[in-house]
């Protein structure tokens, strides 16, 4: 059974009288029962099992991290408001997703498609937000770059009819030494005219890996996409930030398949906790108007 207008409206004032745009940045990342693999996450340093999500007046609640993928939520992302989404929740209709990008949107490096990113998070907003359909649309091409994205999204916007596009982008623009204007001109344009169409923009950014880390090409990309999340409100999944937070506190727990640049399973895994802790944390966020 799907939320009804009159539930999503109450949850909503509840949520703004608790000023959940402001504690956001507090929240502490909890621990979900299981990780999206089945396993059993870890008990807490004391032995306890972890609190459960506390359910927002319409049931959404906010995905938690597992013990694995658990990162301050000032690294995952900032808030920014959602309001495709959210008309859609009211709605009560599916709710469709489009995930694009390159490789780590097609999943290179995991061992199906069952655990590349998009078809994890799937999972993961159908439990967050309960009696919800939530489709996720797969259309990852690998070793693309913004610019060949931004045409493909033009088509597939008209055909899949998305309420919201996750455009992984940023490392292969970087790895190809993209011209900075250009990359952040293309992105500027396209969140734009996806936003004309009422369709809701979070941009999930560039991997972190070692060898890249010092490459100011690289950090030009990633300075190029804070500015243009801050100038038009967009919701920013930092996943360089995250991943970088994950390999410097968890030096022995491998993220990265073989090659040391694509993800593996577990990478994918809190690629997608990150995503669905960030949207289901903006749901109900409603700031400034997003920039036309």
């Amino acid at each position: 059974m799907a939320h009804t207008s009159q539930g999503l409206k109450a949850g909503l004032l509840v949520v703004v009288a608790l000023g959940l745009g402001t504690a956001w940045a507090q929240l502490s990342p909890a621990q979900p029962p299981a990780n999206a693999t089945g396993t059993p996450a870890p008990r807490d340093t004391n032995g306890a099992d972890p609190p459960p999500a506390e359910p927002s007046a319409n049931g959404v609640v906010q995905h938690p991290l597992s013990a694995q993928c658990a990162v301050p939520n000032k690294e995952i992302a900032a808030p920014a408001p959602l309001p495709a989404m959210i008309a859609k929740l009211e709605s009560g209709k599916t709710l469709r997703i489009l995930a694009i990008g390159s490789s780590s949107t097609w999943g290179v490096g995991a061992t199906s498609r069952q655990t590349n990113y998009p078809s994890q998070l799937e999972t993961m907003l159908e439990k967050s937000m309960k009696d919800v359909n939530v489709e996720i649309v797969n259309r990852g091409v690998s070793g693309e770059t913004t610019e060949t994205t931004s045409d493909r999204l033009r088509t597939e916007a008209v055909l899949i009819k998305p309420d919201l596009v996750l455009w992984q982008l940023g490392t292969n623009d970087a790895v190809q030494h993209v011209d900075v204007e250009t990359f952040e001109h293309t992105v500027r344009k396209t969140i734009k005219a996806l936003r004309r169409k009422q369709i809701d923009v979070v941009l999930v950014g560039l991997q972190y890996t070692p060898q890249l880390a010092r490459d100011e090409h690289f950090t030009a990309i990633r300075d190029a996409l804070n500015r243009i999340a801050t100038d038009l409100n967009v919701l920013y999944v930092k996943r360089y930030a995250a991943m970088e937070f994950i390999a410097r506190t968890k030096a022995n727990m491998k993220m990265l398949s073989d090659d040391n640049f694509h993800l593996n399973d577990l990478g994918y895994q809190c690629m997608a906790e990150h995503i669905a802790q960030a949207v289901t944390a903006n749901l109900f966020v409603r700031r400034k108007k997003p920039a036309s």
